[in-house]
């Protein structure tokens, strides 16, 4: 037994049981024609996955490979909690290069909006801070869900560092997406523009708020003013 079946042996044996499952299935909507149609739960929680990961140190990419593989939902996201945990150890630009080149070839697998936000700002972000992003526009256009959050949620890295630039090119390229997961990722990314620099985020939604979905303008103006939201909300923003 590898470490890959070993950890998958050791999530089946903390799977808090099938009422859990149903609950898991039901929030990540796996039903038919859902966007998570088909994903399978073994019915544990992210907290105990990171205290299970806790005693991982060296597992190779193939055996992260065969847990991001996996048809149920918590061994990917165990393997993508590995994978960050490693990013953030690796001794080197080189072995991080290695795996974000793993993250991108693998991509496929990321296949929920959970997965997504935990690992895309740490790896994608991360890796791309001080590069060329042209993967991320490319991954906004995108015709798959996750790929395209992928690229709008992995700009919270650069935010974080006050730069913007990416975030607002993203946003305007996902501006009339049909998806609220996209329309939610998005609004959430403003609004954390908004946090570092309320003039810069004002600005844009100054721009495009009569023509962005509601909920994405909801999210992205969450922080304001009661006034201020109303009038965003009503149409009404002159200033």
């Amino acid at each position: 037994m590898n470490q890959a079946e070993s950890i998958e042996k050791q999530l089946f044996s903390l799977s808090e049981g099938e009422a859990k499952r149903k609950i898991l299935s039901s929030f990540f909507k796996t039903g038919k024609g859902e966007y998570g149609e088909g994903d399978k739960f073994i019915g544990v929680s992210v907290p105990l996955q990171r205290q299970l990961i806790k005693q991982i140190e060296n597992i190779p990419l193939s055996e992260i490979k065969q847990l991001l593989q996996s048809p149920y939902h918590e061994c990917r996201m165990t393997a993508l909690l590995i994978l960050i945990k490693q990013f953030r150890k690796a001794k080197s630009e080189q072995e991080q290069n290695q795996i974000y080149d793993f993250y991108i070839a693998n991509v496929s697998y990321i296949n929920n909006w959970d997965l997504v936000d935990l690992s895309a700002p740490s790896i994608v972000g991360g890796y791309l801070l001080n590069k060329n992003r042209t993967i991320l526009y490319q991954y906004a256009k995108n015709e798959n869900l996750w790929i395209q959050r992928i690229a709008i949620v992995s700009t919270l890295t650069f935010i974080k560092q006050n730069d913007f630039e990416s975030t607002f090119r993203i946003a305007e390229i996902l501006l009339h997406h049909k998806h609220d997961l996209i329309h939610k990722a998005v609004g959430w990314m403003l609004r954390e523009v908004g946090k570092k620099n309320y003039k810069k985020e004002f600005a844009f939604l100054q721009k495009h708020y009569k023509t962005m979905p509601r909920t994405m303008l909801r999210y992205a103006i969450e922080r304001f003013d009661s006034e201020i939201r109303q009038q965003f909300l009503k149409g009404e923003i002159y200033l």
